[in-house]
């Protein structure tokens, strides 16, 4: 099974009942033997141009394990369902995300390395 980055954006009128449409869109996961990973919830947020006669969407991103025979299928079906203004659905690339992770890491730690030095400097002067 591979990882995919499921974004949805809801029509801005489903505020109110978000949760219904959310299960609509996670039965479907679920119906495609989709294994849901983790979901954030960005909330209503100015569209960079109009969208279906909306200029404000739920943004709601997905993260979901599935084969990748059913994404076609996935696709299909999201294309028909009513409260979803837009989708777009990638597949994560787990070596890039992890070698991107480990060098904001080394970096962090040279930053904060270069920091104790600095202030041991500093302490030498005084």
């Amino acid at each position: 099974m591979a990882q995919y980055e499921v974004a949805i954006l809801y029509d801005p009128g489903l505020e109110v009942d978000l949760s219904k449409a959310e299960d609509r869109v996670l039965k479907i996961f679920s119906d495609n033997k989709g294994k849901l990973l983790n979901q954030d919830n960005w909330g209503k947020r100015k569209l960079a141009y109009p969208i279906k006669g909306h200029e404000q969407a739920l943004y709601v991103f997905y993260t979901v394990e599935f084969e990748p025979t059913v994404v076609k299928q996935v696709e299909t079906i999201l294309n028909i369902t009513t409260e979803i203004i837009r989708f777009s659905i990638i597949k994560l690339d787990l070596k890039a995300i992890e070698k991107a992770e480990k060098l904001k890491k080394e970096k962090k730690l040279k930053l904060d390395s270069a920091d104790v030095s600095k202030t041991e400097r500093t302490e030498e002067e005084v």
